[in-house]
């Protein structure tokens, strides 16, 4: 279970304002922040978001699709609704859980054929994001 708290926003902003669908952000530095940023609402909103984490731990619980799967299906979803946090979230699940960088990928694929061009520009920052939180599958550069 991965407690996400909310990650909804759609482009994400960091506290500065600026934009952060880049290939290049710092998808650890993301969620750390937007954890810190849900904290706030834990104490001024705690039964939504007792709510929404007793959602989201039912919604990955053990099932007829396994966890790893479940975890795929959501970081295919974040990428389509253009969610920096939710890539940031789902790809250090799918690390823990012992996806592969070929599993991502092919979810990827997917979601990137169901939200066309602008699920492409996040795909891509999904792939940076699963090569940040697990760098030892990242493939050596070509010769």
């Amino acid at each position: 279970y991965v407690n996400i708290g909310l990650a909804f926003a759609s482009p994400s902003t960091s506290t500065t304002g600026v934009f952060l669908m880049s290939s290049s952000t710092d998808f650890k530095a993301l969620t750390r922040e937007i954890s810190g940023n849900v904290s706030q609402l834990r104490t001024s909103q705690p039964e939504v978001m007792q709510s929404f984490n007793a959602m989201g731990k039912a919604a990955l619980a053990p099932g007829a699709i396994d966890a790893k799967t479940k975890e795929l299906i959501a970081l295919g979803i974040g990428v389509a609704a253009r969610c920096d946090g939710c890539i940031g979230f789902h790809t250090q699940a799918l690390a823990r859980l012992g996806a592969t960088r070929a599993e991502v990928h092919e979810t990827l694929a997917i979601a990137v054929y169901m939200g066309g061009g602008p699920s492409l520009m996040y795909a891509a920052n999904a792939v940076a994001a699963f090569d940040q939180v697990a760098p030892e599958q990242v493939p050596p550069p070509a010769a």
